[in-house]
């Protein structure tokens, strides 16, 4: 076989393997491509229990509540068309509170309770952490 030929031969064997790996790429990721769930989603396509999805919404004002156990924690998301039961066992961040966006990983149970296994607080582009506010109020008052 001529050099030409077997540059050519290599060259269609390398397009196909980057095609293979994109292809293999994009399977991969055809379920985790958004970022999470909302409650009118789930409400519309049901996630099968046992399933590792993101739940995003807002957590609503006045469903938060502490179990007994101390660690335990029940919560409803919501998104102004759904709602979705949570419970979630383990610390939460200092975000964590009614009225504020959260984003939850974990998986739905038998009963339609969303199961979280990690909670992250969301907060909106005018978040300033406690310790910058008090330098932002002491530079305006001067």
């Amino acid at each position: 076989m001529k050099a030409k030929h077997q540059r050519l031969t290599l060259a269609v064997i390398a397009v196909v393997a980057v095609i293979g790996a994109g292809f293999l790429a994009l399977a991969g990721l055809r379920d985790n491509a958004a970022l999470f769930r909302t409650p009118a989603e789930i409400a519309v396509e049901p996630v099968p229990p046992g399933q590792s999805i993101r739940l995003g919404g807002m957590v609503a004002e006045g469903s938060i509540e502490h179990l007994p156990d101390g660690v335990t924690i029940t919560f409803i998301v919501e998104d102004g068309e759904a709602t979705v039961p949570v419970r979630f066992s383990g610390i939460t961040p200092d975000l964590f509170q009614e009225n504020s966006g959260v984003v939850a990983e974990g998986a739905f149970d038998a009963n339609g309770v969303f199961i979280a296994d990690n909670i992250l607080a969301k907060h909106d582009e005018n978040y300033m952490p406690p310790p910058m506010e008090d330098m932002a109020s002491e530079a305006t008052a001067s």
